[in-house]
């Protein structure tokens, strides 16, 4: 009965394509950005508040950085408008 139990319903989940080398560039780049690590200098392990706060505004920060670089280069940005805010 175990093994029925763990049987995942729905279709398959896909793995996302592999980035371009523009991508690949943009997102190591959006990980060095100044912001991105003065957040990361932010982050107080074991303080769950802190991490949460801090773990946001990283993603954030590194979208921003992503897209910014994307822009510069002339690329599509993928996915919608705007991502999904948390509420605070």
């Amino acid at each position: 009965m175990l093994p029925a139990a763990c049987a995942q319903e729905g279709p398959p989940l896909t793995e996302a394509p592999p980035e371009n080398p523009l991508q690949a560039t943009c997102r190591a780049e959006a990980r060095r950005d100044p912001e991105v690590i003065n957040f990361g200098r932010q982050l107080n392990m074991g303080n769950w508040a802190n991490e949460q706060r801090v773990g946001h505004d990283i993603r954030v920060a590194e979208l921003r950085a992503f897209r910014d670089c994307m822009r510069r280069n002339g690329a599509a940005l993928p996915g919608g408008v705007e991502s999904v805010r948390p509420p605070i």
